[in-house]
């Protein structure tokens, strides 16, 4: 079976959906997931940027004994899909970004605009130095430790809108409470670590990828705007974009797995 890799958000970590394997199994792949550095039992690997974890998803690969695979990145996980596009083109046979981040800095983006406040404030303390993030993420963190199923939407606060929000129920929400719960269980220096490295040079160019990638991004997504969406798909090197209206942060990969999976398997 080929190994799809998946990148998880910020925070987050590398724990399977069981829909989400099954789906991928009836495909004939392989569903991978991975934690990077910094979060829960992933040592930490401080500096690192965006273009790290090319080298970590090459090791990983040799590991499994697979030659290729496809890759795909939700939200703060989106960029490090990219950044194995562009730096493993002899083992990426495509790429997807799910509701992916665009640079800090990309020209013609206002990045903040549309974000829900906590964003706002998460970068307004990125701005501000380490110091002073490490003490935002660590607030952050705390109610995060023990979350609940039924505590996920009121700790998302103003991230997600009606569409998140309808769909943070049951299985998924015990998952995503799981996910973050373990995220920040050893402490934030993951989080700490992405923010840093989305603000910083992401150590590849977008406009050279030759792999092909699609760019999924929904217009309800108050985590990382529509807008960050469409500019990926203007700048990312022959990215196909399906921006779907009505889709939120989280409800896009709920709503359309296997259509992903599908695009991917379709070259």
């Amino acid at each position: 079976m080929i190994p799809l890799i998946t990148h998880h958000g910020t925070p987050g970590v590398g724990v399977e959906y069981e829909p989400f394997m099954r789906a991928a199994a009836e495909r004939g792949l392989r569903h991978v997931a991975y934690s990077r550095p910094g979060y829960a039992d992933a040592p930490r690997q401080p500096g690192r940027a965006v273009a790290s974890c090319a080298a970590d998803v090459e090791r990983l690969l040799d590991e499994l004994g697979a030659e290729r695979c496809y890759t795909l990145g939700w939200s703060g996980g989106g960029p490090h899909a990219l950044a194995c596009a562009a730096l493993l083109p002899e083992r990426v046979i495509k790429a997807a970004t799910i509701a992916g981040v665009a640079p800090f800095d990309a020209d013609g983006l206002d990045f903040l605009a549309g974000m829900g406040e906590e964003n706002i404030e998460e970068f307004a303390a990125v701005e501000a130095g380490e110091e002073a993030l490490r003490a935002y993420l660590e607030r952050e963190a705390a109610g995060l430790r023990d979350v609940t199923a039924e505590q996920v939407v009121a700790a998302f606060g103003d991230l997600i809108g009606e569409a998140d929000r309808a769909v943070l129920t049951g299985e998924y929400a015990d998952h995503v409470a799981g996910s973050m719960r373990r995220a920040v269980s050893t402490g934030v220096d993951g989080w700490l670590d992405d923010d840093l490295a989305f603000r910083a040079e992401w150590g590849f160019d977008l406009g050279a990828i030759e792999v092909p990638v699609t760019v999924w991004q929904g217009d309800d997504d108050r985590m990382v705007p529509f807008a960050h969406g469409t500019w990926l798909a203007a700048h990312v090197s022959g990215a196909r974009a399906e921006l779907r209206p009505g889709e939120g942060h989280i409800s896009i990969s709920l709503a359309h797995y296997g259509e992903i999976l599908d695009d991917l398997l379709a070259g």
